[in-house]
């Protein structure tokens, strides 16, 4: 971190995909929520979106437009299931794909949960210079990708580099 550098906040929307899940039973909405205001952000938008890669692209692709929206959080629909289409609905979207996200969030995940890590398909990318993380849907998962690798990035103070520097160059031609 660098102290010669001050915080800038940034306009996060949050997505939980799932078939089930209520505002009142959004354990992991409601922790990257908390966790990415208590760092300072503003939360954009939240969303409960079904399993369903259409309604997916509807709602991030009405985010992506939005120039007041720099980030988007999805969290759930990365596993194996036939229900689990989010990387399918996101990626069609990504103008580039950030590889060591999801490499990065594997490598964490195998000390806190062995090999079951290979079952996670985490994902990130850039679309229309709006940063997009995928996430698992469990709130140990949210928790971890937030703490250990998000909010970092997201904080321009971090050195020697962070995604906030790169914001002003994204739609660059």
């Amino acid at each position: 971190m660098s102290e010669a550098r001050n915080f800038i906040p940034l306009n996060i929307a949050v997505m939980t995909v799932s078939d089930t899940r209520t505002e009142e039973t959004d354990k992991s909405g409601n922790k990257l929520k908390s966790m990415l205001q208590e760092a300072g952000h503003q939360l954009a938008d939240k969303a409960i979106v079904p399993d369903d890669i259409y309604r997916i692209r509807a709602t991030l692709s009405q985010w992506i437009a939005d120039p007041d929206i720099q980030v988007v959080i999805t969290t759930g629909g990365t596993g194996l299931t036939g229900r689990d289409g989010t990387p399918e609905a996101v990626k069609p979207l990504l103008d580039k794909v950030i590889d060591g996200f999801g490499e990065m969030f594997r490598v964490l995940s195998y000390d806190l949960i062995g090999t079951s890590t290979l079952q996670s398909r985490t994902l990130a990318g850039v679309a229309n210079g709006t940063f997009i993380f995928c996430l698992p849907g469990s709130t140990g998962a949210c928790k971890d990708g937030w703490s250990k690798l998000i909010s970092a990035q997201l904080d321009y103070r971090t050195q020697p580099c962070n995604l906030v520097e790169l914001m002003p160059r994204l739609l660059e031609k």
